[in-house]
């Protein structure tokens, strides 16, 4: 059951970043047309940078939920480092549950607001704003996917537990002690402090 999980969220992640990569695609495209028509043929167009901005913003909410799936999201490294590796799943734990709570309010509000506003139009282009705001709910519910499926992973060890970019911290090397200079007994040592004289004289036979 959780592998079939885990495969159904990795095809809608996938389809949600291939989606994003489209919209960042169309959303450049318009700017750059806007700049064109705008500066270059001094008739700017009416249409293309709304459509611009609503492409952006589907970018931004589909994209996020290759990135919750992913673990890119901005964390504070310095608390996986200070929590001791059992308790790190836990620390997930608390990360997802807060992730989930703001997700889930991000659908129901998203959907209401997206359902309210569907009577206005998109200036320049007479379609619906809702389409622009329904980028809201859906890429929200991708992301609740993304971060169920990770949570489940990094529970059941089929992943590593903590931040995707999160240094390693420095091994440390064994300390080289020096032996203890071995004592010489006694009388070595009486010996070796008194030096013998150098003879200058000649032997006579």
């Amino acid at each position: 059951m959780l592998e079939l999980f885990l495969r159904l969220e990795r095809f809608t992640s996938r389809i949600a970043l291939i989606a994003a990569v489209v919209m960042l695609i169309i959303s450049v495209s318009l700017g750059f047309y806007q700049v064109l028509t705008r500066f270059v043929f001094n008739a700017p167009s009416t249409w293309s940078e709304v459509m611009s901005r609503s492409a952006m913003i589907w970018c931004v909410f589909l994209g996020a939920a290759a990135c919750f799936r992913g673990g890119y999201m901005m964390a504070v490294e310095v608390i996986y480092k200070l929590v001791p590796a059992r308790a790190l799943v836990w620390l997930e734990l608390l990360v997802a549950f807060g992730c989930l709570v703001v997700l889930t309010i991000l659908v129901y509000f998203g959907t209401l607001m997206t359902i309210r506003v569907s009577s206005q139009t998109l200036s320049g282009m007479g379609i619906s704003i809702a389409w622009a705001y329904a980028a809201i709910p859906v890429g929200a519910a991708f992301s609740v996917l993304a971060v169920l499926a990770r949570i489940a992973a990094q529970v059941t060890r089929r992943e590593p537990i903590g931040p995707a970019e999160a240094e390693a911290p420095p091994e440390k090397k064994p300390e080289i002690s020096a032996a203890p200079a071995r004592q010489a007994p006694q009388g070595d040592t009486l010996q070796n402090s008194v030096k013998p004289a150098a003879t200058t004289g000649r032997v006579r036979s």
